[in-house]
């Protein structure tokens, strides 16, 4: 779900657009961006803008696109009983990966065990929201299900108050590239829906996502949710001890250029096991990120493609990302562990799955 490390920006030499996922190293303009986008989606500044006295308040923020923010219901409690990550009560994590890029953790066979049973619960709780897709359905509806498929497994809805996100899953719908927040918006026919779902269980965080169709969608959403797929699928395939990361990015790249598609960079994959974001930077396009595979390796493949131009815009929510030219974005997501002969999905489909619409 998710991809940030603002604990590690400062030794890592990343930059955040949102706290839950990266920037890559970039050009100075990048940063400054991203550093003025910040306190004004942070600081109290007024979601809408009052257009004279008397008169009622208007949104007057430039959208790229249709998806507009609707009503948001009040931040959802887990119950005691339920096992907690440290940033739950206020906000702010407080357990630390490496500090390096390179450094990057080998996961015990306890922590592996552990990752397991949080990545099947990942799995259960997406395939549930992906169930309740349809035209009409909320994106706050979707979220309640999630919450609660989460809460009755035992398991923490890990985006819940992270760095002060207020639901329990992401949803982002149509040129949301990531992080959009359930809301009383009403899906579309025709629209395509990221849902980001990560668990924390027995002291672990499972992280996956899919992008799914909304009734009936046109054939170039179909497609660019299929190549988006393929593409991911294509970049674990080529994952095992001894292979780069940054070679990840370079096979995305590669792979969505024939159909004129782009890969976003300032958000990226992760570490993940105890601690939500950790190294290393999973970047989906060409880079020189540091880091090689070894055995015992947890982390996220969750790559961006967009219609259009990859750059971003951030809502005044300080959340909500969408592509700049308001086309639209898919993503998927697995959390993986390295292994002596490859590559295991820890967050992998299984029977009860819902089959893709191209398997059907």
């Amino acid at each position: 779900f998710f991809c940030g490390l603002l604990d590690l920006l400062a030794a890592a030499g990343c930059r955040a657009a949102s706290p839950m996922q990266l920037i890559a190293p970039g050009p100075a303009v990048l940063l400054a961006s991203a550093l003025a986008a910040r306190p004004a989606a942070r600081g109290g500044r007024p979601f809408c803008m009052g257009g004279g006295f008397g008169a009622a308040a208007r949104d007057t923020f430039k959208y790229s696109g249709k998806v507009r923010p609707g009503k948001q219901s009040p931040k959802r409690s887990v119950p005691k009983s339920i096992s907690k990550p440290d940033y739950w009560k206020d906000g702010q994590p407080k357990a630390r990966g490496p500090m390096l890029p390179w450094q990057i953790q080998k996961k015990s066979e306890a922590d592996i065990e552990g990752m397991r049973a949080a990545g099947r619960i990942a799995r259960e709780v997406l395939d549930l929201a992906g169930a309740a897709v349809a035209p009409g359905v909320t994106t706050e509806a979707i979220d309640a299900l999630v919450h609660e498929a989460a809460v009755s497994r035992g398991a923490y809805p890990s985006p819940l108050n992270y760095h002060g996100f207020p639901k329990s899953c992401c949803t982002s719908v149509n040129e949301v590239i990531c992080h959009g927040i359930p809301d009383s918006s009403k899906l579309r026919d025709g629209d395509i829906v990221n849902i980001d779902i990560t668990c924390y269980y027995g002291g672990y965080h499972g992280d996956c996502s899919e992008t799914f169709l909304v009734g009936e969608v046109d054939e170039a959403g179909r497609q660019l949710v299929k190549v988006t797929h393929d593409a991911w699928q294509a970049a674990i395939a080529y994952c095992a001890p001894g292979k780069e990361y940054k070679g990840i990015g370079a096979i995305i790249e590669d792979y969505i250029a024939p159909h004129g598609y782009s890969t976003v960079r300032e958000f990226c994959g992760h570490g993940v096991g105890s601690v939500f974001h950790e190294t290393p930077n999973v970047i989906h396009a060409r880079n020189n990120e540091p880091g090689t595979m070894q055995v015992g390796h947890t982390f996220t493949i969750e790559p961006m493609i967009c219609e259009g131009v990859e750059k971003h815009i951030l809502w005044r929510d300080g959340w909500t990302a969408t592509t700049k030219d308001g086309k639209r974005s898919a993503q998927f997501e697995h959390t993986l562990l390295v292994t002596p002969d490859g590559i295991e999905a820890l967050t992998a489909r299984t029977e009860n799955s819902t089959p893709f619409w191209w398997e059907k």
